[in-house]
């Protein structure tokens, strides 16, 4: 690795030059299970943390090594752990840190599918989710107390679109000695959260970062920068002897290897126990994609602009959400934060409400109506009848959710297709 800070060259070159045994310049893939020990010494030093190293692949395997070192290196981060989806990354990323009795405050602006984990399955496991409106970041302090072990967001929130007050928030974090933990998923290379203060990053590797559509994956990136020992008193599951692994305290046991013991501990246990582990063939395929990654995000923001402005234009559309047509603290927001781009995710409201929505998802031809994002082809959903539908109808409007939100994921096909089939599925909604 040339040790290049740009994207461009990071997601070609980081953590893999050639394999050692064959010279191979692709990354291979490693599709086993386990791991031959040298001997005896060796499994024991492997299983003692005296030496980092492959034993199973629920816990590490060289092809997702790759995919981890690649991504952390683009978020100029520490260390990563792959894992199996983007839910469980933010499933670990809590529970590496909380436990029964203790609370997060997470920002309202979240993807359905978080806040039915943040709502309901954290609350069967003794975990409360206080949640904080993010137009104005002192709402986080409000919320914090003595059993606050993070704050959690997602920098382009899944469907409001409001650029989430990073900087702000980590401020009041780092005054309080509580981690933010974003969730970057529809911002890759146009944000970098830890250079804005985030402790924790991390992916729903499913969706621009692989941009094919193939494989499912999540990752979880530890930034190395937030003092655990400090907050001793906040973290006892970093600071004090972890009964799981022969009482460990990870604070302690990975100082020799450097400021990772969020990371290694998010393996050693979580991974361990739970097994979400991420998949060696969807992590080969996600590397295949990554390659492309900031070329495409050129193009997404790119197409994204001209069919916002096509949209807002449009008169059977009501409104349109998107940040490059927001004003005030929330264009403000979204100026500081995203770099290059404005993104590949819109909404819009039509006039006929949820009918008209309806009538206009059936008529799209180019697009596929699917319950994702981030894909190169260019998709179209109804959240309130899909992807938001198990929320309550108050939840469901809180999060941005409105009977007649359409939601878009603009790909990267000529704009002239993208922008032609938009005005055809308009002319009959």
């Amino acid at each position: 690795m040339t040790g290049s800070s740009k994207p461009e060259t990071i997601v070609l070159h980081a953590g893999y030059r050639a394999d050692p045994a064959t010279g191979s310049v692709a990354v291979p893939l490693y599709q086993t299970t386990s791991y031959q020990f040298r001997d005896t010494q060796h499994a024991a030093d492997l299983f003692a943390l005296k030496e980092l190293g492959n034993i199973y692949t629920r816990l590490m395997n060289p092809t997702n090594d790759v995919l981890e070192q690649r991504i952390t290196a683009l978020e100029g981060g520490a260390a990563a752990v792959a894992v199996g989806s983007g839910q469980a990354a933010s499933t670990f990323a809590v529970l590496n840190i909380a436990q029964a009795g203790d609370n997060i405050v997470s920002s309202t602006d979240l993807y359905g599918g978080t806040w039915n984990l943040f709502a309901n399955t954290f609350k069967q496991m003794g975990i409360e989710v206080r949640f904080a409106d993010p137009s104005d970041p002192e709402n986080f302090r409000r919320l914090t107390d003595d059993k606050t072990r993070a704050y959690y967001a997602e920098t382009l929130p899944n469907p409001k679109l409001h650029v989430f007050p990073i900087r702000e928030v980590a401020n009041i974090g780092d005054e309080l000695g509580v981690p933010v933990i974003m969730d970057n998923t529809a911002a890759p290379v146009l944000c970098r959260p830890i250079d804005h203060g985030a402790t924790i990053v991390i992916y729903s590797t499913t969706k621009f970062i692989a941009g094919h559509g193939t494989s499912v994956g999540g990752i979880v990136i530890d930034s190395g920068r937030f003092d655990w020992e400090k907050h001793a008193k906040r973290f006892p599951l970093l600071n004090e002897p972890d009964p799981s692994y022969h009482g460990a305290v990870w604070t302690q046991a990975v100082k020799p290897i450097g400021p990772v013991a969020y990371a290694i501990k998010l393996r050693c246990t979580l991974l361990r126990d739970v097994g979400a582990a991420a998949s060696p063939f969807n992590s080969f395929q996600t590397i295949q994609g990554m390659e492309t990654l900031p070329l495409r995000m050129e193009r997404h923001c790119e197409n994204s602009t001209k069919v916002a402005d096509f949209l807002s234009s449009h008169p059977k559309v009501t409104k349109v959400i998107y940040p490059g047509k927001q004003d005030g603290e929330s264009r403000r927001r979204a100026d500081t934060y995203l770099k290059g781009g404005y993104g590949s995710l819109m909404g819009f409201e039509l006039a006929g409400g949820k009918a008209a929505g309806e009538k206009f998802i059936n008529s799209l031809g180019l697009f596929y109506h699917v319950a994702n994002i981030g894909d190169t082809r260019s998709l179209a959903i109804h959240p309130a009848t899909t992807t938001h539908s198990q929320l309550s109808e108050q939840d469901r409007i809180s999060s941005g959710v409105t009977d007649g939100y359409v939601r878009l994921s603009i790909g990267i096909e000529h704009i002239d297709d993208i922008l032609a089939d938009l005005k055809q599925a308009l002319d009959k909604a």
